[in-house]
């Protein structure tokens, strides 16, 4: 029975991201109305409205008797162990001044433990697909983590919360992973850094304090494509975390990146 409904599942969000994501595209660049929301001045456009509408839909109608949260919307649905998380436009920022970076994610949980993430980049049509215990997949190929043996002249992404503005500890840190690889990136798209890692284009990640709707499709991603995902002490990152602090990178570079983070933050090396 789990197992149908999670093939189901994957055909719904599949579908439910292919048709946000034809609805992005085609109003993209297109005088995009906006507006801030939140205190810390975020914005939301009118598609982030449509495609969460377009999304909510697909997977109302399949699993009416599921959670459902989502970024604009909030909470909605019974008392079910089955939760989807829907970030209906993630990169809404980029979308808003006509930078084509962003992503539709939807993620399903069951008991908390993730495992189904779908992730649709629609201005170059790249379909991510991770299902627990089948891999990650992108446009029907196989992701696998990259190893590099220099990591100094890696490219790093780096993501943080909303909240976390300019925390004096996320600022030294920050600057500290731009001076120590070759290039640290920061996409304002979450989603599609976990789906770079995951691809091989990125050898790390480092998340400082940034939850949001569409980690636990990232995670389950990267672990699926044979990364490891752990805290600042090292410990395995499982489950749901309101405010995560987050290594990711490929299991032979935990040590490097772990030291980098401790180097960062001014922690003792041992």
């Amino acid at each position: 029975m789990e197992t149908d409904i999670i093939r189901r599942a994957k055909d719904t969000a599949v579908n439910a991201v292919l048709k946000a994501g034809r609805m992005a595209k085609e109003h993209f660049d297109r005088n995009v109305v906006s507006r801030e929301k939140g205190e810390y001045v975020d914005v939301v456009t009118e598609a982030d409205y449509r495609a969460e509408a377009i999304i909510l839909d697909e997977i109302a109608r399949a699993f009416p008797d599921h959670r459902i949260r989502s970024e604009e919307s909030g909470l909605s649905g019974g008392d079910s162990e089955w939760l989807w998380m829907v970030d209906p436009l993630d990169g809404t920022n980029n979308y808003a001044i006509g930078l084509p970076v962003f992503s539709h994610c939807v993620t399903l949980l069951r008991g908390g433990e993730t495992v189904l993430g779908v992730i649709y980049e629609p201005m170059v049509d790249r379909l991510y697909v991770t299902v627990w215990n089948e891999g990650s997949w992108c446009n029907g190929r196989r992701m696998e983590v990259r190893k590099r043996e220099e990591l100094a002249k890696g490219t790093v992404g780096w993501i943080q919360g909303h909240q976390v503005q300019n925390e004096p500890a996320a600022v030294r840190l920050k600057h500290y992973i731009d001076v120590k690889f070759k290039r640290m990136i920061r996409l304002w798209a979450p989603s599609l850094q976990w789906c770079m890692l995951a691809k091989g284009d990125l050898d790390g990640i480092v998340l400082y304090n940034s939850e949001g709707d569409d980690l636990y499709a990232g995670i389950l991603m990267v672990k699926e494509a044979g990364g490891i995902v752990i805290d600042f002490d090292g410990n395995d990152f499982a489950g749901m975390n309101e405010e995560p602090y987050l290594i990711a990178c490929h299991p032979e570079s935990k040590d490097f990146f772990m030291q980098v983070v401790r180097e960062g933050l001014g922690r003792p090396v041992y």
